[in-house]
């Protein structure tokens, strides 16, 4: 009896040490099979978040040449009708996180700007012009340029930019709620994203 104590012992470790190493095999298969889902999954959240708005306005440009000791001037001038479609996107493909397995945190260490895009439709009416002093391609440009820079400030007064930051928003909580309900931390800009509405509050 006093010799078989030894080996039924030495059986019940052998038996314990493998279900500890087989437990600890099937945790760690757990945990690279949630890390490789949470990484497929931020990947599929990275999709263009776009808004769109259009914008009409009129502007009129002038432009004199004198000539002969300012005797004599030459004149041209147009009407210009704009109607521009504007969008504004932030192209997610280029959001970068870190996956920390052991931890179990996502931390999101890059989001890209927004990027705007201006398609403008231009029209021009009442155009005049004297034989010295016609139209060519520097006033074509500084139009557009003009043109440009005024739509430019009509989009900062407007919504399109507060939109696409809330369509922004609303994807990268899908990363929140997909790692919060596979147990993992979602941290940005050094702090722990603790619920859907802590983004609302956070800069870009």
């Amino acid at each position: 009896m006093r010799k078989l104590l030894p080996v039924v012992l030495l059986g019940l470790v052998i038996f314990f040490a493998w279900k500890y190493f087989e437990n600890k095999s099937i945790q760690r298969d757990r945990l690279e099979e949630s890390t490789d889902l949470i990484q497929k999954q931020i990947k599929n959240v990275g999709k263009l978040v776009v808004t769109e708005g259009n914008f009409a306005q009129v502007f009129s440009y002038n432009d004199s040449k004198k000539f002969y000791l300012d005797v004599f001037s030459a004149r041209k001038k147009a009407l210009i009708i704009v109607n521009a479609d504007v969008t504004v996107a932030y192209d997610l493909s280029k959001l970068q996180t870190r996956v920390n397995p052991e931890t179990k945190t996502v931390t999101i260490t890059y989001i890209p700007e927004e990027e705007i895009s201006i398609n403008p439709n231009i029209q021009y009416y009442d155009v005049t012009q004297d034989y010295l002093n016609q139209f060519e391609a520097k006033d074509y440009n500084k139009i557009q340029e003009r043109i440009k820079k005024s739509l430019m400030g009509k989009i900062e007064q407007s919504s399109l930019k507060s939109n696409a930051k809330n369509r922004l928003i609303s994807e990268l909580q899908k990363i929140y709620i997909l790692t919060n309900s596979m147990g993992w931390t979602l941290e940005y800009n050094g702090n722990e994203i603790t619920s859907p509405d802590a983004m609302d509050v956070l800069k870009f």
